[in-house]
């Protein structure tokens, strides 16, 4: 599964919710009737309180599909209207959640310099003189650049900034992509 965005705050009264977009091509994978497979994250609960029922006394859980009904583009942010959510409370209870679509539904990018990010996720990471520094644990997409997730492999997390100058190389078939490091990049 690829993520293709996340579900931020109701936005009014009638259920709509702002839609944080993770994907390079949003005006592809929003689209009125696109389907999209929900994923609560693990490291913090989605809102299911009382006050978010489905109907009085049913409490409101998080359905494994979110039909897109509408969206529309403010500042940046999608506002979206998702089918059978209907109300600010329920909206509410979405916040947070994962929009997926599946990776295997995905054509492959036509820029060879360009790349899906669920192809990058596991990749051995590399320095030019071949000593090993750990894999890709996901890819953050910061506005300046891409920044690789590296799980380094004596422990803990790196940011590697996903640009030319610094990963001259990805490598698919290889299963590795070679970096070009500042020094203590890795230290901060």
């Amino acid at each position: 599964m690829l993520v293709v965005g996340q579900i931020g705050k109701p936005h009014g009264i009638r259920g709509e919710v702002s839609v944080i977009v993770r994907t390079d091509e949003p005006e592809e994978r929003f689209t009125s009737g696109s389907v999209f497979v929900t994923e609560v994250p693990r490291d913090r609960r989605v809102n299911v309180g009382p006050a978010a029922a489905a109907a009085p006394g049913v409490r409101f859980e998080v359905p494994q599909r979110l039909v897109l009904e509408s969206i529309r583009w403010h500042q940046g942010r999608g506002i979206a209207v998702f089918e059978g959510i209907s109300d600010r409370n329920v909206a509410e209870a979405l916040r947070g959640v994962f929009l997926q679509v599946d990776s295997a539904d995905l054509a492959p990018p036509e820029d060879p310099e360009e790349f899906h990010d669920h192809q990058l996720v596991g990749l051995r990471v590399v320095a030019v003189d071949g000593a090993e520094l750990g894999t890709v644990q996901r890819i953050d997409h910061a506005p300046s650049s891409d920044l690789i997730v590296l799980a380094k492999a004596g422990g803990g997390t790196a940011l590697i900034p996903f640009v030319t100058a610094i990963v001259p190389t990805v490598d698919l078939a290889g299963g590795r992509i070679v970096v070009d490091l500042p020094e203590g990049l890795l230290d901060l």
